[in-house]
């Protein structure tokens, strides 16, 4: 029986092994470890893919949401607006930068926050909004620019799925005042390793960036705050500018194959389908459907050689880090969501036969149920 792997994170190493090995040998050879040439080229070089002045390499994806919301000032008494739901790094960046998350609910048809929701979350403590590109589908943000505006807050984007998404002809990573993205192996942009960075047009956010993530010094030994560890290393950096040459490419693979499967599975009743908001261009990180019988399903695709995973079944309101703090059913949609969601292999290691096959195999077992 064939096996559709749901992720595999070697492949683009064996797709790109000459071009990797040597990156590998020119910073071994280099002997430079921690910032320098590597670093900064890449940083120039993802920078400019996004359509932004600045990028600064961080330690992971985590590191890159609370680096911002502290360079900003946000702590103590604050409150960060974040969808409900979402991967619970949103929600731990907020409460590591010493606030509190307020939570919105997810529009139902995209998934993402809601958007006709998040003006009546705003208090007098909040400070920021964190919209996140969830799935690898972009949050329109023209209105949120605006609401942002109009009452002084920050807006950062939760970019860490949605490398190479647009809004109109913007890149994610340029709708906001700051940007964060994650290059852990899974990513659409992955590092062999974690790795993450900050993405912004202001000079003095990424100054400041710079300085907290190199234990709140500018100059060595002069520690202006206090601040931690948090540096994309050099060889992570090299291997990231390969990949980084095969990122739109690898997208449009991964958008070929929603193709197929949104296409396929369009007449199917008993399955909810995953959309881009209008006017955007998602890069499909994650492919999620949704089906009231979402576990008899996984396992049956998984005996018909089809793996699939769960992103997220719990949610954040729900699980013992925030459950204390926010009330367990003020989020039905999210809750909804959790119980349903089942994401389908997508990746440049499929060809969009393999989705073809899929999406049939997963159309009869649906009608099989």
């Amino acid at each position: 029986m064939k096996t559709f792997r749901f992720l595999d994170v070697a492949s683009t190493y064996f797709t790109l092994r000459s071009d990797l090995d040597a990156a590998y040998a020119r910073v071994m050879n280099a002997g430079w470890f921690v910032g320098g040439p590597e670093l900064d080229a890449f940083e120039a070089d993802f920078a400019r893919y996004c359509g932004a002045r600045f990028c600064v390499g961080v330690g992971n994806g985590l590191d890159a949401l609370v680096l911002p919301l502290r360079a900003f000032g946000v702590g103590a008494g604050d409150e960060v607006i974040v969808p409900a739901n979402t991967f619970i790094a949103t929600w731990l960046a907020v409460a590591m930068a010493g606030a509190r998350p307020v939570p919105v609910d997810a529009d139902p048809a995209t998934m993402n926050i809601d958007l006709a929701r998040i003006e009546a979350a705003i208090t007098p403590r909040t400070r920021a909004i964190m919209p996140v590109h969830l799935y690898g589908a972009p949050v329109v943000c023209g209105g949120l620019r605006a609401l942002a505006g109009e009452h002084g807050l920050k807006l950062v984007e939760d970019a860490a799925q949605a490398h190479g998404g647009m809004e109109g002809g913007r890149r994610v990573g340029t709708l906001g005042d700051a940007a964060g993205f994650s290059f852990y192996p899974g990513k659409n942009l992955g590092a062999f390793g974690d790795g993450g960075a900050v993405v912004t047009d202001d000079p003095a956010l990424a100054d400041a960036v710079r300085m907290l993530g190199n234990y709140g010094a500018r100059v060595k030994y002069h520690h202006d705050s206090a601040g931690g560890n948090s540096r994309l290393d050099s060889l992570q950096a090299a291997f990231l500018a390969v990949k980084l040459k095969h990122i739109d490419a690898w997208n449009r693979q991964r958008q070929a194959i929603a193709d197929v499967y949104l296409r396929r599975l369009a007449g199917n009743a008993d399955l909810r389908l995953p959309m881009a908001a209008p006017g955007t261009q998602a890069v499909w990180h994650l492919f999620v459907i949704r089906h009231l019988a979402r576990d008899a399903l996984r396992d049956k695709l998984a005996a018909r050689g089809v793996e699939t995973a769960l992103h997220y079944p719990i949610a954040n309101h729900r699980s013992g880090a925030f459950a204390a703090t926010h009330g367990r059913d003020d989020f039905p949609v999210t809750d909804a969501i959790c119980a349903s969601c089942l994401s389908l292999p997508i990746g440049p290691h499929l060809s969009v036969e393999d989705a073809d096959e899929i999406a049939g195999i997963v159309h009869e077992t649906v009608c099989e149920l």
